[in-house]
């Protein structure tokens, strides 16, 4: 059973930096790429960033690009989200998901995963 668990989401001023980790069990962890999304306070569910198994290839949402990286560490199986100048608008709900795609890159489209943690809250202040 594939189980995935996200961490390091607090209160945080902006400018600041901040890395979440997304732990996966239950499964071979290379095998499968890993997606982040945010669901920011009355708005949809959107994508952030993601990352493939083994080659490490990645894809940045435009919002993401320039201040956020997404990175893994197969053999601890944990996938980073590191947010730098974060913003008030960065604020929300972070989510992990994993699937496996079969192909060498990963995709950023939220109902291609079908395995999410329960997300982690990021709150940026002014």
């Amino acid at each position: 059973q594939l189980r995935l668990m996200e961490s390091g989401g607090t209160l945080v001023q902006a400018g600041g930096s901040l890395r979440l980790s997304c732990v996966v069990s239950g499964v071979t962890f290379k095998n499968y790429a890993i997606g982040w999304f945010r669901q920011a306070p009355g708005k949809k569910r959107e994508a952030i960033g993601c990352i493939n198994g083994e080659d490490g290839s990645t894809d940045l949402s435009d919002a993401a690009k320039g201040r956020f990286t997404v990175s893994r560490e197969n053999a601890k199986r944990t996938a980073y989200l590191q947010m730098d100048s974060l913003k008030p608008e960065d604020t929300g709900v972070y989510f992990c998901a994993a699937d496996r795609f079969g192909v060498n890159y990963c995709k950023l489209q939220q109902n291609e995963y079908q395995f999410w943690g329960q997300g982690t809250q990021v709150t940026v202040s002014p």
